[in-house]
């Protein structure tokens, strides 16, 4: 490269043709040529050993779509361009492309953004310039960050403007801001046409309007906006790149009207380079334009100025040769469109095209499937004499406040503290909520209801004045909430009425009145529901919410069977299953070692039933002496406490407390008896009651307390009714003057409570649902209720006329009785375990005489005798022998030669008798308590007790004998 510097002066470069292109009397095409022309001459002074040099042809498109055609077509087929830089606007640049792509020649064009020349998809057509696209999330974070739900673009009626309307729609409807209506300007609209427009716009809610059309339009737009009153306070309005990139080419009048107006325009970075070439580049543009003496560079100039740095690059890289046209075979029927060439180096410049990178005056330069990369873009505040940078807006991180924040976290932001202050139209720093309702616009259209209870709207007539006076709780809570309001807003109540005055629908049908738009709100007793949030919005209830249901009352009688109330029959069936239960195990446990427990089978059964019932009023006095048996008692005197208690509160709740009782306790009830059910005319409650099973039958309908009164009276054997189910806020009122007669019974069915309908997406509904907010947590809530219920509620405290079942129920209890049945079977395993062990050898012996069913007798024997180990039995054997020493002493028995104490063997003693099996043949032998022992031969000892003993087998049973001396 050193070498070619050295001997520049034998270098002859090659002239590489290059058509431009231009609308030679537009401002951007006066600004562009100049760029391009500083381009050129700055990028071979600092490049003059390039072997190539471009040579400009410029032709004028006259601002026509068929001028800058015919141009193109004439640089490709006359003059053999390489390439064409141009056309200015996308309506031309569409055409040209097609000739671009036939003759392999590439378009490159620095100002043509409408996002449609993307669809051609020409391969040779290149957009060294902003995408209209790419701004419209810009946009939406901008409507976003202020929390705006509506705006309404102001776009031109050419390509230009209507290419990018569904891109701006699309992204505002993903932050959730619909677009109410599309305003177009005519390219060639009289200021009358912009004046109506602009008067339409100042009728409809929404206050944000985003513009997008040619500066010269434009222009003229704020200026009309000015002088009719739409650029005051409460309005925002938001510019696109058209209109921003150039604002320091409009006129201070201009400027002056756009005061407060918000603006995307692409980010420049602000370097030494770019200040010089500013500086430069006016000189030579009022060089060659003296009349343009307020002249500014803006982006279109700078992205002309780098356009032909990146063409020239590429031209070099492909080489000097072989820029010629290969040409077609003429034909006799072909035109002037078909009959040119293809370049040959048409392939090889679109490629190196595509992977030109360099650091530009517009910033870092490179192409993307043949469009200049996404940049960031700047927001600006119109203020004073010009503009003022508030903030950024990149594809990764959204809004930031600086270019040095972007960063590559990907985290993406819409905070409005990431811009700076802003002076929004009318002088103000504080920002506009973006809609209001027009003072010089129609009144909001509300509809009542006239079949409703007058407590909570009622209408009234006046024929006299032809006036409706609408008053009721839901109006005064309505006007207390819109007093509320940051804002004023006009209304006004209009009947939902036949011309007669009766009613014209049922609520369902008043409510779709505001979704047809015949009603811009409904304000009344209205349930928020699911099926109606299909069509409309509601605001947050402003009462309580829920559907319950009134049964007449009956006076509590003189039931000599009270006291079973308390319990479900389930419990009760429960508690006496564990009494008996806890008996046998108590028996079990106690039996071989407790004389309580011993006895005649009838004395066990009463011993054992008699402890476990005693336990309920601690009344047990029966002495357990198993540990295992403690362990239960404790367990079980657990138990026996909680119900006890429970049962306690339970019966005096009944006996002391409720007074009245309902007639029905439950909706199965009346289901089953097939009962009939009340429910309020034209009400929503109706389908629950399908919902819930009834027939039409039992469905009867009343519009009015006077009438719901009656059916309840007569009952439905008599053609009334038997309940009646409606929303709590009607049944309280309803209670108010008949809590002797009537009381809510559960259970409650789950609504949110009466709303005020508006249209879906209604700006109104977040507003109101502030203010319902701040009127409920008020005092100025509890004056309206006052006023309207006060005085018709008479019962000291209606929660207390609300009842459901108190009866206790096993649901309540499980869990106490799978601990003490736990507790039981546990003890029981244990007892049987031990037991089991103690006398294992009856199992491991082998007889093959004795079957399963006989062990299971002798088990059952030795469990009914008494457990000579137990200490309570080995503790009486000891007192008795001390008895009988003292009865010695005393001389009441004769002393035998080797005790003191001989045995009296004429009386009834328990002494040890072993059985011993001597091949098969049983004997006994009896030892007295001197251990003199006496042997008999056992005669059917199996017959008497039912007991063989195997060989050399053992059992002491004990047993009362009476004993000879043989």
């Amino acid at each position: 490269m050193a070498a070619e510097n050295t001997t520049n002066s034998t270098i002859i470069p090659v002239n590489v043709g290059v058509g431009i292109v231009v609308d030679v009397a537009d401002t951007v095409g006066k600004m562009g040529l100049s760029s391009i022309n500083l381009s050129l001459s700055d990028f071979y002074a600092s490049h003059a050993y390039y072997k190539t040099r471009l040579l400009f042809n410029v032709r004028d498109s006259k601002k026509d779509v068929v001028a800058a055609a015919a141009a193109a077509l004439d640089l490709i087929k006359n003059v053999q361009v390489q390439a064409i830089i141009g056309p200015v606007t996308s309506t031309q640049a569409n055409f040209v492309i097609n000739l671009g792509k036939k003759a392999h020649v590439p378009i490159i064009s620095y100002s043509a953004t409408s996002p449609s020349l993307t669809s051609l998809r020409s391969p040779y057509f290149f957009r060294l310039a902003q995408n209209d696209s790419t701004q419209v999330n810009a946009i939406s974070a901008i409507v976003q960050a202020f929390n705006w739900r509506q705006a309404v673009p102001i776009y031109i009626d050419n390509e230009y403007g209507e290419e990018v309307i569904p891109f701006m729609k699309n992204a505002l409807q993903q932050v959730n801001a619909r677009v109410p209506y599309l305003s177009v300007i005519p390219s060639l609209a009289t200021d009358e046409q912009i004046s109506g427009e602009l008067y339409k716009l100042m009728t409809m809610e929404s206050r944000v309007f985003i513009v997008h059309m040619s500066p010269e339009l434009g222009s003229r737009l704020f200026t009309i906006a000015k002088q009719i009153g739409i650029m005051n306070q409460g309005y925002a309005w938001i510019v696109t790149d058209g209109m921003a990139n150039v604002l320091n080419h409009l006129d201070h009048l201009v400027i002056d009207s756009m005061q407060g107006v918000l603006g995307v325009k692409t980010c420049i970075p602000k370097t030494k380079q770019l200040d010089e070439f500013r500086v430069r580049w006016k000189r030579k543009y009022l060089q060659n334009y003296p009349k343009d003496v307020d002249a500014h560079l803006n982006i279109f100039g700078l992205w002309a100025y780098d356009a032909i740095t990146a063409l020239a690059m590429a031209v070099e890289e492909v080489g000097s040769t072989n820029f010629g046209f290969q040409m077609k075979d003429a034909s006799i029927n072909s035109t002037d469109l078909e009959n040119f060439g293809v370049s040959q180096n048409g392939e090889k410049l679109r490629e190196a095209l595509l992977s030109t990178r360099f650091r530009g005056i517009a910033g870092e330069f490179g192409i993307n499937n043949g469009q200049l990369q996404a940049s960031k873009f700047e927001i600006i505040n119109v203020n004073g004499n010009g503009e003022r940078g508030i903030g950024f807006w990149t594809p990764e991180n959204g809004l930031i406040k600086s270019p040095g924040n972007s960063t590559n976290t990907r985290t993406y932001s819409t905070s409005k503290n990431n811009l700076g202050p802003i002076i929004w139209p009318g002088e103000t720093s504080s920002a506009p909520k973006g809609w209001e309702i027009p003072t010089n616009g129609k009144k909001i259209r509300i509809g009542v209801p006239v079949n409703g209870f007058s407590e909570f709207v009622k209408t009234k007539h006046d024929f006299s004045t032809n006036t409706t006076e609408v008053t009721g709780y839901s109006i005064d809570v309505f006007k207390a909430v819109v007093d509320a309001l940051p804002y004023a807003v006009q209304y006004e109540f209009i009947p939902f009425a036949k011309p007669n005055g009766e009613s014209a629908g049922t609520y369902d049908d008043l409510i779709y009145q505001v979704f047809s738009g015949e009603f811009d709100a409904v304000v009344a007793d209205t349930t928020i529901v699911a099926n109606r949030s299909k069509y409309v919005d509601f605001t947050l209830p402003y009462t309580e919410s829920g559907v319950s249901m009134i049964v007449p009352v009956k006076h509590n009688k003189k039931n000599a069977w009270a006291f079973l109330k308390p319990l479900t029959w389930e419990l009760w069936v429960a508690c006496a299953c564990s009494f008996v239960f806890i008996g046998f195990v108590v028996w079990v446990l106690e039996h071989r070692i407790n004389e309580d427990f011993r006895g005649s089978p009838s004395h066990q059964i009463g011993t054992s039933f008699w402890f476990s019932f005693s336990t309920v009023v601690f009344a047990h006095r029966e002495n357990v002496v198993s540990n295992l048996t403690r362990f239960i008692v404790i367990v079980w005197v657990f138990v026996v406490l909680i119900l006890t208690q429970s049962y306690t509160a339970s019966l005096t709740s009944f006996l002391t407390v409720e007074q009245l009782r309902p007639t029905v306790t439950d909706v199965n009830e009346l289901l089953k008896n097939r009962l009939s059910v009340g429910y309020q005319e034209a009400s929503f409650v109706y389908g629950t009651l399908r919902g819930l099973g009834f027939q039409d039958f039992q469905l009867k309908a009343y519009n009015s307390f006077e009438q719901c009164d009656e059916l309840l009276t007569k009952g439905t054997g008599n053609g009334g009714i038997s309940a009646t189910f409606d929303e709590i806020p009607y049944l309280r009122l309803f209670l108010g003057t008949r809590c002797s007669k009537y009381i809510m019974v559960e259970p409650t069915f789950k609504t949110d409570g009466f709303g005020f309908v508006f249209p879906i997406s209604s700006p109104l509904v977040p507003d109101i649902s502030r203010a319902i907010l701040n009127v409920t947590e008020g005092d100025k809530m509890k004056e309206i209720e006052n006023a309207w219920f006060r005085k018709q509620i008479i019962c000291p405290d209606l929660m207390s006329n609300s009842v459901s079942s108190n009866s206790l129920s096993l649901d309540s209890f499980w869990g106490l009785f799978l601990i003490a049945g736990v507790a039981s079977v546990l003890a029981l395993f244990i007892f049987a375990i031990r037991f089991l062990n103690e006398h294992r050898h009856i199992l491991l012996q082998y007889n093959p005489s004795f079957s399963i069913w006989r062990r299971i007798r002798i088990f059952f024997r030795i469990f009914d005798l008494k457990d000579p180990s137990s200490h309570t039995f080995r503790k009486s054997e000891m007192q008795d022998k001390s008895d009988a020493c003292s009865a010695c002493r005393f001389g009441a028995v004769e002393t035998s030669p080797s005790t003191h104490c001989p045995p009296s063997l004429s009386s009834q003693t328990e002494s040890n008798l072993s059985f011993y099996g001597d091949h098969g043949k049983p004997s006994a032998e009896f030892g007295d308590t001197n251990g003199n022992s006496y042997s008999h031969a056992a005669q059917d000892i199996e017959a008497n007790i039912d007991l063989a003993v195997p060989l050399a087998t053992t059992f002491t049973i004990t047993s009362e004998v009476t004993s000879t001396n043989n």
